[in-house]
């Protein structure tokens, strides 16, 4: 997709390459280094593209969200729950299954419409001085100063 855009973008000196990213590029975790692997390429791609855009008007970023409350995730959560002692019911398999899986700041999963909302920012004239730059919605998860 950055082949196949981008130069239209570079013609127009306007345009927004985000990449959807993740925390486990900076903090993997023990299992599945394959997929830590290729988020941290996302990562490196974004800002490798962000210096080769220097001067365009083009911006590349990412994105970098935490676990997102979708359907398929409160679906595995709900059913892993009672067995990990987390409760019976979503009210009470949610906070525990935060706490256990992924602790973080907020004390909750994040919503679909936050990352979107970070996208839409890093799309608008507003982030013209965003570049290279990796904008976490993980509700402080990621544990870095960076």
């Amino acid at each position: 997709m950055i082949q196949h855009l981008v130069p239209a973008m570079r013609e127009r000196s306007w345009g927004r390459v985000v990449t959807i990213g993740g925390g486990l590029a900076s903090q993997p975790m023990n299992t599945h280094p394959q997929y830590n692997a290729t988020l941290a390429a996302r990562h490196n791609l974004a800002v490798s593209l962000a210096r080769d855009l220097k001067g365009t008007g083009v911006t590349s970023n990412v994105v970098s969200p935490g676990a997102i409350l979708v359907e398929a995730t409160k679906e595995l959560v709900t059913e892993i729950g009672p067995a990990r002692g987390w409760g019976a019911t979503w009210e009470e398999i949610r906070p525990n299954a935060v706490d256990a899986l992924i602790p973080n700041d907020q004390e909750r999963f994040g919503e679909p419409d936050e990352i979107a909302a970070a996208v839409a920012y890093l799309c608008s004239d507003y982030a013209q001085y965003v570049s290279g730059a990796t904008l976490r919605v993980d509700g402080g998860l990621i544990r870095s100063a960076f």
